[in-house]
């Protein structure tokens, strides 16, 4: 499968939640509101059909959509 899950915005702030950024620090390190980093954090859940930001993170680690 080649398509990617996420979108070019939704991989920076998951990039930012695995370097253990809060949302706080995620909103002002992308210049965006608090409620839009919950937004693209919750899009990306529903994408993958997960309960919770580490399964998430775990499922797009597994895809390969992220990296450590």
């Amino acid at each position: 499968m080649d398509k990617k899950i996420l979108t070019k915005r939704e991989k920076e702030v998951f990039d930012l939640l695995i370097k253990n950024c809060t949302t706080v620090e995620i909103a002002k390190k992308l210049s965006i509101s608090e409620k839009t980093v919950r937004n693209h954090i919750s899009n990306v859940m529903q994408k993958l059909g997960v309960k919770g930001r580490a399964s998430a993170v775990v499922e797009l680690l597994k895809l390969g959509e992220l990296s450590l």
